[in-house]
């Protein structure tokens, strides 16, 4: 089936549309996950760094770095002919952290991109979806030559529950990017489904 279209013959398919978010910190790879998986050219929003900017923003780590995400990026993909999932990548600085409460509005999850290089950069977007109740899941972006650390290490690192899930995953690859994508999915839909058990007993 092409996007909002059917075969001949058959009725056509409304698709369920759900919004995810992708957030993390700086550099650690949410414009290349939107991507790297985006059916559509991603929109993005990015300014070089400059040298005003380098007091603010630490690139430890990301030394290759020369852009940052200034608004948001967005991008597109298709799971099933009736579920199409929007992504929008949030700014990973501080100062633009203000655009969150917007980007998240309706969002049915997130994902929490790490780099175990960096991983209290990752910290404050936990925090946020920890106190606002969107269910998401980390995924860990395995950078080349990068230390890789058990699953529960990083569960244990970022102090999370023992329901949110912990993937390993490469920004840059889209068959890994999809499989993230799906457990984010599962994993709200398990959320949803469990609170909706414990409102009604």
């Amino acid at each position: 089936m092409i996007f909002g279209r059917s075969e001949r013959g058959k009725p056509p398919v409304e698709p369920v549309t759900f919004k995810i978010l992708v957030a993390g910190g700086f550099g650690v790879g949410k414009t290349t996950l939107v991507g790297a998986v985006s059916e559509i050219r991603p929109l993005r929003t990015e300014e070089y760094l400059t040298e005003a900017g380098r007091p603010i923003d630490d690139i430890s780590g990301v030394e290759s770095k020369h852009t940052t995400t200034v608004a948001m990026d967005f991008g597109r993909i298709t799971l099933r002919e009736d579920l199409v999932l929007y992504l929008f990548g949030t700014p990973g600085q501080e100062r633009f952290w203000f655009m969150w409460d917007e980007l998240s509005e309706g969002a049915l999850g997130a994902v929490v991109l790490a780099d175990t290089r960096r991983l209290e950069d990752c910290f404050a977007a936990v925090d946020y979806f920890e106190r606002r109740s969107i269910p998401f899941v980390v995924g860990v972006n395995c950078f080349d030559g990068s230390v890789r650390y058990p699953q529960e290490d990083v569960r244990q690192a970022l102090d999370l529950d023992d329901d949110v899930p912990v993937l390993l995953c490469d920004a840059r690859d889209r068959g890994s990017v999809k499989e993230v994508l799906i457990g984010v999915v599962r994993h709200a839909m398990a959320h949803t489904a469990q609170h909706r058990q414990t409102v009604t007993t």
